[in-house]
Formats: structure tokens, sequence, C-alpha cells
């Protein structure tokens, strides 16, 4: 089984280092050691240990540590956007606008929210047979959590994962991707260096089998960011251990343009939303369809908007699309287009490119296929690269029954100008998100939840139903004990008279009330008496 979520990543060395290569220059941007599968059991066992005071401290007292975590990485916002793009080849500017602003708000969000979600929520009892019943619902830690992070958001996603874990007074096990491991462990440092208790979080290197032995060891939860196959795994080992698991696990994300649309907005939200981070995005646009009376201008919009974006180094702040990360999602993408080709698609533009001073680097540039059909793999696996697929639609029934027509179920969005009909749109849709003329940017808002239906994933991370991923829910109950319950021992027919009245009195219609009440109030008086009575 292996854990990794992507292509393979450097092996690591003989002498227990992996090395951490720069995709769009293949040198070696840093190095991390590695440990081996026995080993992570006792780092589990090493941050339990530690996690039982942290969980001690007030939700208060815990939510400054993670506020000062964001005041460190607003402060080293350069020099994290900077390892982001050497490390796993983001543009510069998205650097900053989909990874470190969105995780210094995170992290903000969960300071302030933080302490409110997790405080006794008390459960109101509104039948009388309980007033004299208190109850609420307390949210207790886990206690080690572990964490799988993905390659291509490697500081924005696990970040937020482990700040509502911390949060929420558990401790982590991070497994950064092997593609991305120094950016896991900044992930470490920036916590600690905020003052949380050194070893309450720790990072492990190793490769999929070390994602494997996380998932098979004593951490009470686990988070995982990556593929279908891979996903189902995880589900499968923690079932077998009786934990709960997190699973995101990719989209195919729809977009649908109605023929209302404002055409200049949805063809910049598909160029965007199809080729951010060269698209590999788990939500980003990976088959549109345009209604018939807008295609033409649809397509010819955004194959000039595709046209247009610059694909070179990604320290340029210039730069739109960087490198794919790695040799094997290169091929991947480039077999997916080509098949399509190949199956009678038409390309608009976009492949394979050289960018000068990069012979290392695997770019490619926007691809727009039109002629597309969903008998063609590019328009049911998820493609992971700048690719977008456009086919024509003639009505709404049609649009829905092609963007549902998919394993996945991550996001979805809708273009026009008719909101009522964006909302009906909304609630047909098999998606967990689905955004009206705006596609994914929630993830970079954490009050927002994100999870997905079908092969997209199982539970949520962010917004309170993350925190509630990351606690065990317990009911607590209390009573003054001046009375028995009327339903203890002993039984006999006074109880069944009882009862059978209470429940036309409390819950019968018009005279059938006062009719019980009538006829049965002996049974209650008597019932009241046995209740309060004291023994001798």
């Amino acid at each position: 089984m292996t854990y990794e979520t992507s292509s393979p990543a450097p092996a690591p060395s003989a002498s227990g280092t992996l090395e951490s290569l720069n995709p769009a220059t293949g040198e070696v941007v840093g190095s991390v050691p590695t440990i081996t599968p026995e080993q992570v059991q006792p780092i589990v066992d090493e941050v339990a240990l530690v996690q039982p005071a942290w969980a001690e401290l007030p939700a208060a007292d815990r939510a400054a540590f993670i506020s000062r975590a964001a005041e460190l990485m607003l402060d080293r916002m350069d020099e994290t956007a900077s390892l982001l793009s050497a490390e796993q080849g983001k543009p510069i500017s998205e650097c900053y606008t989909m990874e470190v602003l969105p995780a210094i708000d995170a992290l903000r969000w969960c300071a302030k929210e933080g302490p409110k979600i997790l405080k006794d929520e008390k459960i109101a009892f509104p039948q009388p047979i309980f007033k004299t019943k208190k109850s609420r619902f307390s949210f207790e830690p886990i206690g080690v959590v572990g964490v799988i992070a993905p390659w291509n958001y490697p500081w924005t996603i696990p970040i937020q994962e482990v700040a509502i874990a911390l949060m929420a007074g558990n401790g982590v096990v991070l497994k950064p991707a092997s593609l991305t491991p120094l950016l896991g462990e900044e992930i470490v440092r920036v916590f600690e260096d905020a003052g949380i208790p050194q070893g309450l979080i720790r990072a492990v290197h190793g490769g999929g089998r070390i994602g494997d032995a996380l998932t098979k060891s004593s951490a009470g939860k686990i988070f995982f960011t990556g593929s279908v196959p891979v996903g189902y795994k995880v589900g499968e080992e923690c079932a077998k251990l009786m934990k709960g698991c997190v699973l995101e696990l990719g989209g195919k994300d729809p977009m649908i343009v109605l023929e209302d649309a404002n055409l200049d907005y949805a063809v910049s939200g598909a160029v965007w939303g199809g080729f951010a981070n060269a698209g590999q995005t788990c939500a980003g646009i990976e088959r549109a369809y345009a209604m018939s009376e807008v295609y033409d201008r649809f397509v010819e919009g955004v194959v000039e908007g595709a046209s247009a974006l610059a694909v070179g180094d990604p320290s340029d702040p210039a730069t739109s699309i960087g490198p794919m990360v790695s040799k094997d999602q290169f091929d991947l993408v480039c077999e997916l287009v080509d098949d399509a080709v190949a199956n009678g698609a038409e390309l608009r533009c976009g492949g394979p490119v050289e960018v000068d001073g990069f012979p290392e680097g695997n770019f490619i540039a926007p691809v727009v296929l039109t002629g597309v059909t969903h008998e063609m793999r590019i328009m049911n696996e998820e493609i992971f690269g700048p690719v977008l697929p456009i086919m024509s639609v003639d009505s709404d029934e049609e649009a829905l029954a092609l963007a549902n027509d998919s394993e996945f179920g991550l996001g979805a969005s809708v273009w026009t100008a008719d909101r009522p009909r964006g909302e009906r749109y909304a609630s047909k849709l098999e998606a967990g998100m689905v955004w009206i003329n705006d596609h994914m940017f929630t993830h970079g808002a954490c009050q927002c939840t994100w999870g997905g239906v079908k092969d997209s994933g199982l539970g949520h991370s962010h917004s309170k139903f993350g925190f509630y991923e990351c606690v065990n829910i317990k009911l607590v109950t209390s009573e003054l004990g001046l009375t028995r319950n009327f339903w203890w021992h002993p039984y006999d027919a006074t109880l069944v008279q009882a009862i059978r009245t209470s429940a036309k009195v409390l819950y019968g219609k018009g005279s059938e009330r006062m009719t019980a009440l009538r006829s049965g109030s002996g049974s209650l008086v008597e019932l009241g008496k046995r209740v309060t009575r004291k023994k001798d």
C-alpha cells in the first residue's frame, strides 16, 4: 500500500534523508531526515505524553498560541512564499493569494471562533417529563490526530487541519508529501516558535509506508488528502481500528455557464478556476458546460484568456503557470490530452512547452479542448493539470445530467444572472460545495466547510464541522435526585394507565386531551405519589 498523494516522489536515500527538488530547475532545495515505519508508533506515543497537559489548558489559552502562530506567519510570509515557489513550483503570486494569506486568516479565525465552538453546549428539554434534568454537549479532544498532507497545497491544507486539531486540544503527527517535505518542517517550526509545547506536533518523513504506519498507529483520527484508491485504503484501515478519518480525495468539478451569464465574468472565472496552480487543484474546474446560445463566445474568450497566461519561472511575479510538480504528473496530463485528441477532441490552444533557462522543468501551457464527449477518459478521470475541456449543452436538464455524470462530487459552479435559477441548480448538483458565479474561493475562508460526496471523500475540514471532526462529542446529564423517574420499577396497571393518559394529554388533539385527563387523572395522581414517596 502506498500513501503518497501524487506520482512517485524521490525515494529516501540509504543514509536516511529525503531530498526536496525544485520542479522548475531540478535543483536540490533541501533535505529532511527520514524514519522507518517501526518508528512511527513510538512518535505517536511521545506526542500522546505531551497532549494531556495541552488539553487541560482553557480553550482561550490555546487560542492565544494559535493567534501567535498567525502573527509569526505574517512576519515570515515572504520566506514561506519563496519556499512554496521553490519546492512546489507554484507561481509566487499564487503562493501569497492561495497559500500564505488564507493560512494566516484561517489561524486567526480558529483562534477567535474556536473557544466559542468548543464551549459546552446546553441542551433544552421541552418535554415536561424531563424538566428536572440538565444536559450538555461536551467537546473533548481525541488525543493524537494524524494528518497526511498533499503536495498541491502543501501549506494551507495541512496547516488549517493542524491548527483546528491543536485548537481542539489534540496533539498532531504530520506526514507531509514527499515532494514538499521542507514545508512540513516549517509548519512544525512556526507552531513551536509560537510557544506550543515541544513535541506536541511532530513531522515524519519516509514515503508512503510512513503514511501507512501512521494510519495503523494509535492516532485517534486520520486526515488524508490524496487519491481515491489510497483514500479507500485509509478508510478501510481506520475502520478496522474503529477510529474515524476525514478523506479529501479530489474532484472533477463542473462549471455550468447559462445563456444569461455575464460572459466576460464567466470567462475570467473559467481561466482562473481551470488553470490556477497549473490545474493541480482538487476543486479546480475540470470540465465546462456552456449553453449553446453562448458556447462559441465562451470558448473564444477562454482560448484567448488561456493563451495570454505567461508560462515560466514560478519566482517571477508575472508568471501565471509554473511547472508541473513532477515528470510523472506531466506525463499523465499529456497522456489524457493525447487520448482525447486521438478520439476526436479538438486542441484549441496549449500543450507542452519549453521555457528558456529551465530545461529540467515540465511545463504545460494552458490547454482548451472542444469536441469532447463523456466517453473520453479526460471527461471522467481527474486531470490535475492546466486543461479545460468544454462542451455545448441545450437545456438545464442536459447540463445537470452531464455535470452529475461523475464518480466525483467535490465542488461545482453555475454561472447565471438569475439567482433563483442558480439556487435551483445548486439543490440538484451532486457536490459537497456549490458556488454561484464563483468557484472554489471558500477554501480560503475557514468558516466555510470543505468536503465532498461520492468518491470525493468523507467528512469535513474547516468550519465548525471541522472542529467537530477533531473532538469526541460527549453527552453529560445531571439530575437533582429529589424524585424517582416514573418509568422505574415497579411496573403495574397504574403505570400503564398513567403513560397512556400522559401521551394523550401531551400530544393529543383538541377535546381528546381533556377527555384523557378526566378519565386518567387518578392514575397520574397515584404515580405522582409513588415517585415522590421516600422509602421507610
